[in-house]
């Protein structure tokens, strides 16, 4: 199943991987209002179809995404404070939405990455990239702030390195992004970037998609908060209901079969 909205391809496969590809190569995948709403619309529509698995995130051509457009920029720097207010709010609330879907999400970073881009990586759950891809976080370089990416971008890399990076704009490779944590895994060139994707998406598809909900749920409840009497009773509480959940039996039984087998 595919189709193609505003700037933005939407690919399932007889697996219930999803493919999102931003489409505008010619504008190096970057933003502007109708493909912020376009991927908002299609990860909250993938979220909740049964079928899908997981998704994947990449960009047509030889950019991941550009950040913001820049046409789309100047053009709203004639605008009111209102309606940019309007505008950085949807970018937010997109990048939360593919922060919080409960499907696993896959970054597949296929070239150069440059400020709302570096915000769309943080947001998902694994990402993959080109050793050679290029990052920064270029917005001080136009009198700007990653202020809507800041959250997302500070729990991928820590609060440290993206002062360092926002205060400078520098450019590093994908190797870099690696050790600062952006990215989990690179690759040498679009095959084995590819050849590492498959990998990740047979892994992501032998486990429970009831379960990997609850991972996602369990790490937002987890990180940063104190290891108290209430979260123990929180997280011992999740185990246990899961534990008598279908999902968690029915693997559980034909884990112990095949076990049984051998």
């Amino acid at each position: 199943m595919s189709a193609s909205v505003q700037g933005l391809s939407i690919d399932t496969d007889g697996r219930g991987v999803a493919r999102l590809t931003l489409d505008r190569p010619e504008r190096h995948n970057a933003f502007d209002g109708a493909l912020i709403g376009a991927i908002h619309t299609a990860v909250d529509r993938l979220a909740r179809n049964p079928v899908v698995r997981a998704i994947v995130v990449t960009g047509a051509g030889n950019s991941f995404c550009a950040g913001a457009d820049l046409g789309h920029m100047r053009a709203m720097s004639g605008a009111t404070e209102e309606a940019n207010h309007a505008d950085a709010l949807a970018l937010a609330q997109m990048l939360a939405a593919l922060d919080a879907c409960s499907k696993p999400v896959v970054a597949r970073v296929n070239g150069d990455t440059f400020g709302g881009g570096v915000g769309l990586v943080a947001c998902c759950d694994i990402a993959v990239g080109l050793a050679g891809a290029r990052f920064a976080l270029s917005e001080v370089r136009l009198g700007l702030v990653p202020a809507t990416i800041s959250p997302f971008v500070i729990a991928a890399i820590g609060a440290r390195a993206t002062r360092a990076l926002a205060l400078t704009g520098e450019r590093f490779d994908g190797t870099r992004a690696q050790a600062l944590g952006l990215l989990h895994e690179v690759a040498d060139d679009l095959p084995q970037l590819d050849a590492t994707l498959e990998r990740i998406l047979a892994d992501l598809l032998q486990g429970g998609p009831e379960a990997q909900r609850e991972v996602k749920s369990l790490v937002r409840e987890v990180a940063g908060a104190p290891c108290d009497a209430a979260l123990q009773r929180s997280t011992s509480h999740r185990l246990a209901r899961l534990r008598l959940s279908q999902e968690a039996r029915e693997r559980l039984s034909a884990f112990l079969a095949r076990r049984k087998r051998l």
